[in-house]
């Protein structure tokens, strides 16, 4: 008899232990949206992760933000430990598109519903929705501002691109090519820094694989040291013819201020051209002091609404409205665009001052 006695009381205990453990898992629960950047190193994200909590401060759903400092590796464990909290959406904007697709392909396991912010993850169907800016639209506004500053035939014509494991640099690039590619051909531009896309300049509509050769030639990964490095070996390689006035299509504002004051430092180099985006202050400064040409604005605080507006739909049991689809590779992605605005030294003023997205006292120069 005491050995049964033993025997139930030892099972009770286990039996309270137990109950005390998921009592621990299910308090994290109380986690509906988890969110995962890229890296607190750029503004821009440190910025996002403000705004993420502003959009859901009067919401009665919680919500939890981890950054990946860069790492798949990080962000993958990111995915995981906001699981474990119970969260319901996932909205994620990958360091690497191809490898985000395992984690979110265990979320997915899970029934979290995924929404991919501002990158596309790639090669998975386990994606529910995108929001994004038009980000071949980005591209074409860069390659179009080029066009409409150009003076001349011939005119040499620098290109970067974002990081090739990041499919938006392909969009951006695509979007700059479709628009550059018959000024090229009509010998408007002649191309400088790439052997690769000098070989596709009569090719209107690139291949994925073509559009791969030409990043990795020009990639600067998006990060303003190789940008810099990279502008400096290109112009030291350049002849006279070309040099003097240039265009140069840079892929974002970081790297846009490195190849600037790259170019700008070449005594060879009478005029230059060149484009940006994200407005980031530092950039908005160089745009003001006719340092860097023009940034796409992409105003983020109605990505960030889109897409916490898209989360708690969900939540609430509603279907999202969508916009348009992107292919992952894998499948057809629902997504939600945000238009995109073309800001140089003319319109600084009225796009973000007067919009209450900067305060004019963060700048110099501003009428």
């Amino acid at each position: 008899m005491k050995k049964v006695l033993k025997a139930l009381s030892l099972m009770l205990v286990i039996a309270l232990f137990a109950a005390m453990l998921a009592g621990c898992n299910n308090s994290g629960g109380s986690v509906d949206v988890g969110i995962v950047l890229p890296t607190k190193d750029e503004p821009r994200w440190v910025q996002d992760e403000q705004r993420f909590k502003d959009a859901l401060k009067d919401s009665d759903y919680t919500t939890e933000i981890l950054f990946s400092q860069g790492s798949s590796a990080k962000e993958k464990e990111n995915v995981e430990t906001l699981i474990n909290k119970g969260i319901k959406v996932l909205i994620i904007c990958p360091q690497d598109g191809d490898a985000a697709a395992a984690a979110v392909e265990a979320a997915k396991k899970e029934d979290i519903t995924v929404i991919s912010y501002d990158r596309l993850i790639t090669n998975t169907d386990a994606v529910d929705y995108y929001v994004t800016f038009d980000s071949v639209a980005v591209g074409a506004a860069q390659g179009q501002y080029l066009i409409d500053n150009a003076t001349g035939k011939d005119v040499p014509l620098y290109l970067y691109a974002g990081a090739a494991s990041d499919n938006n640099a392909f969009l951006f690039f695509q979007g700059a090519w479709s628009v550059l590619q018959p000024k090229i051909a009509d010998g408007t531009f002649k191309i400088a820094n790439s052997s690769e896309a000098e070989a596709l300049k009569d090719t209107a509509e690139l291949s994925r694989d073509q559009l791969s050769k030409i990043l990795g030639q020009v990639t600067t990964n998006w990060d303003p040291n190789e940008a810099k490095n990279k502008a400096q070996t290109h112009l030291t390689a350049a002849g006279a013819d070309l040099k003097g006035e240039v265009a140069v299509l840079a892929p974002n504002d970081g790297t846009a201020r490195s190849i600037a004051d790259v170019f700008a430092s070449d005594g060879d180099i009478s005029n230059y051209v060149v484009t940006g985006q994200d407005a980031e202050k530092a950039s908005i400064q160089y745009v003001i002091d006719e340092k860097q040409s023009m940034t796409v604005f992409k105003d983020v605080r109605t990505l960030v609404k889109d897409a916490m507006g898209m989360a708690i739909e969900v939540l609430d049991g509603k279907t999202p409205e969508t916009t348009g689809s992107y292919n992952n590779g894998k499948a057809d992605i629902q997504a939600k665009q945000t238009d995109v605005i073309v800001v140089n030294k003319d319109n600084v003023k009225a796009e973000l001052i007067d919009s209450g997205y900067y305060e004019a006292s963060e700048f110099t120069g501003i009428e």
